[in-house]
C-alpha cells in the first residue's frame, strides 16, 4: 500500500531563525529535502513540507531537532544537520543497540535527542553532554563504554566524579577511604548493575579493567585504550576539567557529562563544565550534546514534576533534583 502524500506546517519564531535553521543559500533546507525525498518549501517564517506520511514526519521530527540544537549552540553546521536527520531515520539510534544487559536486554537510545548522543559517541574522541536529571546522560555512556570493552575496543572503563563536599565532610563520615567516597560515586554503581551483572563488576574492578574513583585521583595520570567518564561535571573546577581532559592517552574516549544549573560549588567558584563549554564550542573532533525535557527517560512523572520546579525557578537556573 502507498504511503499517502501528506503536507506539515512548520512556523518558526522569526525570520532569523528561518535563516539560520535554511543555511547558506538554503543548504541545510536542501540537505534535509534530499535525504528524506520530500519537498520542503521556505515562505518567510513558515515552512511547508510535504511528501510520504512517514518521511514528511521524519522531516518535521528534524526541523524540530535543529531547531533545539540552533537555540543551545546558537548556530548549526551542515554536520549538526546530516547527524540529525540519521539518527531520524533511524541510522543513530533509536532502534539500534548500544550495548546488551547481562539479561540480554538491548541497551538503545529511547528520542531523537539520545540518538544524537550515541551517535555523537561513536564518531568522536570527545563528548560533553548536558541535560536534566533522568534524559540519560550517564547511563547510555556507561553504557556504551560496556560495549567497547566487552568489543576489544578499549581495555579499561574509568568512572570518574567529583566529591564536592571532600574538604567539608568527608573526614566525618565513618570507615576508611572507600566507605567515605563511596556515597559520592554509589550513581555510577548504579548505572554499571544495570548493565552488568555484579559478580562481573566486582571482578573487573579487581582486576583493574574497571575503576570508579573521585575526580582528585585522576592528577598525574594519562590513560591508553580506555574510556574515561566524568559524570557530573558542572561540579569540577575550570582547573579540574582541565586536568581531567588530558588524561586521555592514545585510542582513548572521554565524555563529560553533567547539568551546569546544578553546580554544587561556592557560588565564587566558576564550574568547569560551564567553562568547558564556551571554551571548547569550537575545537575540531569534541562534540556537545544538549539534552532537555523530552529526552527524560524515567517515570512519565519525573518529567512533569521537572517541569513543574523550572516554571518557578529564576531564568536559566533549574532547581536541584
Amino acid at each position: 500500500m502507498t504511503d499517502p502524500t501528506v503536507t506539515r506546517n512548520l512556523t518558526l519564531d522569526g525570520r532569523d531563525e528561518a535563516v539560520i535553521l535554511f543555511g547558506p543559500r538554503d543548504a541545510y533546507l536542501r540537505a534535509v529535502r534530499d535525504a528524506l525525498g520530500v519537498k520542503v518549501v521556505a515562505r518567510g517564517d513558515l515552512l511547508l513540507i510535504e511528501g510520504p506520511a512517514e518521511a514528511a514526519g521524519q522531516a518535521e521530527r528534524v526541523f524540530g531537532q535543529l531547531r533545539q540544537v540552533l537555540r543551545k549552540q546558537g548556530k548549526l553546521t551542515i554536520e549538526d544537520v546530516r547527524g540529525v536527520v540519521e539518527v531520524v531515520r533511524g541510522g543513530g539510534d533509536p532502534g539500534r543497540n548500544v550495548t546488551l544487559t547481562e539479561s540480554g536486554r538491548g541497551l538503545r537510545a529511547r528520542t531523537d535527542g539520545q540518538g544524537r548522543y550515541v551517535q555523537a559517541l561513536r564518531s568522536h574522541d570527545v563528548v560533553i553532554c548536558v541535560g536534566p536529571a533522568g534524559s540519560g546522560k550517564t547511563y547510555l555512556a556507561v553504557g556504551w563504554a560496556v560495549g567497547l570493552l566487552r568489543s576489544g575496543a578499549v581495555k579499561k572503563i574509568v568512572l570518574v566524579r567529583p566529591a564536592v563536599e571532600a574538604g567539608e565532610r568527608l573526614g566525618y563520615l565513618p570507615g576508611d577511604l572507600v566507605a567515605k567516597i563511596s556515597p559520592y560515586l554509589r550513581p555510577l554503581f548504579d548505572a554499571l548493575a544495570e548493565i552488568m551483572d555484579a559478580e562481573t563488576v566486582k571482578k573487573y574492578m579487581e582486576n583493574d579493567i574497571i575503576e570508579i574513583l573521585p575526580l582528585a585521583y585522576m592528577r598525574g595520570r594519562t590513560l591508553n585504550q580506555s574510556v574515561i567518564i566524568l559524570d557530573e561535571g558542572q561540579n569540577a573546577t575550570a582547573a579540574q576539567m582541565k586536568m581531567f581532559l588530558t588524561r586521555m592517552g592514545l585510542n582513548s574516549k572521554i565524555v563529560v557529562t553533567g547539568d551546569p544549573t546544578q553546580t554544587d560549588l561556592p557560588k565564587t567558584v566558576r564550574s568547569g563544565l560551564a567553562d568547558a563549554l564556551q571554551r571548547l564550542k569550537d575545537v575540531e573532533g569534541l562534540a556537545i550534546v544538549h539534552l532537555d525535557q523530552a529526552d527524560i527517560v524515567r517515570n512519565p512523572l519525573v518529567t512533569r514534576i521537572v517541569k513543574a520546579y523550572e516554571e518557578d525557578a529564576p531564568k536559566g537556573k533549574r532547581p536541584p533534583g
